[in-house]
């Protein structure tokens, strides 16, 4: 183990701790059922959760669960989620789905995938008392949707640490939403996670690329911009935003006039 790997497992704990602490996302006596991808991230968040299920207070149980989409081009390393499941007393379950991705529709493949996987994860949770789905997603990918939603959808909208579904019932909380993906990446070399066995040729989301890219640049203006641009979501002065904007009663269209 090299001498960067102590600092780097205790500074995404103490990150998740954070996130875990900060936004209530694990209570005493909770089932956290939690998403495994394949990727990086996802096995990180387990073993990170593994790991603090040692160490918290607050008693809870973890289940893990792969959904495999029978007819996408993708492969998870299902081989050593057993093994690593088994080694650290996690039960795994494995679910299939049918994603039935029509090219002539406008939705792209990776919501509706994403989308039919979430509903089998809750389906699991309901089947086995789990009342948090816990998914990887970390301070990049907040950052990220943030500005395309700006962009594209002209909303400040992101993804939240905890929501709350069907009246409470399910909340999806999300332990690493502080955590940098450069973090996860040094995190995962560490413990020698495998990657993809095969990856989904659908997988390539030039427009999150591209916002990757702007972030990026922003860096440049300031070493912190990533972690700013994630806490201005937090930290909204509704005074100085502009609101949407109203029609004037009793005005005609044609009265708007561009003030020069």
């Amino acid at each position: 183990m090299s001498s960067q790997s102590p600092y780097i497992i205790t500074k995404v704990e103490s990150k998740a701790k954070k996130a875990i602490y900060g936004y209530n996302l694990i209570e005493e006596d909770d089932g956290v059922l939690v998403g495994i991808s394949g990727g990086k991230d996802s096995f990180a968040l387990l073993d990170v959760l593994v790991r603090l299920r040692k160490s918290l207070p607050e008693k809870f149980r973890i289940e893990a669960c792969h959904v495999i989409a029978k007819d996408m081009p993708y492969k998870a390393d299902e081989v050593f989620m057993k093994e690593y499941c088994q080694e650290n007393g996690v039960n795994l379950h494995f679910r299939e789905i049918e994603v039935q991705y029509d090219k002539s529709k406008r939705q792209p493949a990776c919501f509706i995938c994403s989308w039919k996987r979430r509903k089998e994860l809750f389906k699991l949770a309901r089947e086995q008392k789990c009342t948090k789905v816990a998914l990887g997603h970390h301070l990049d990918d907040a950052i990220e949707t943030l500005m395309l939603n700006m962009i594209h959808h002209s909303s400040i909208s992101s993804i939240p640490p905890m929501l709350s579904m069907f009246d409470g019932e399910i909340s999806i909380i999300r332990p690493l939403i502080l955590v940098l993906n450069s973090e996860l990446k040094k995190y995962s070399e560490l413990k020698e996670f495998p990657g993809e066995v095969e990856v989904c040729h659908y997988n390539d989301d030039t427009h999150r690329e591209l916002v990757r890219q702007l972030i990026k640049q922003t860096t440049k203006l300031n070493r912190s911009a990533r972690e700013n641009i994630f806490r201005s979501m937090g930290n909204v002065f509704p005074d100085y935003v502009v609101p949407n904007i109203g029609k004037k009663k009793n005005l005609p269209d044609d009265d708007y006039r561009e003030v020069t």
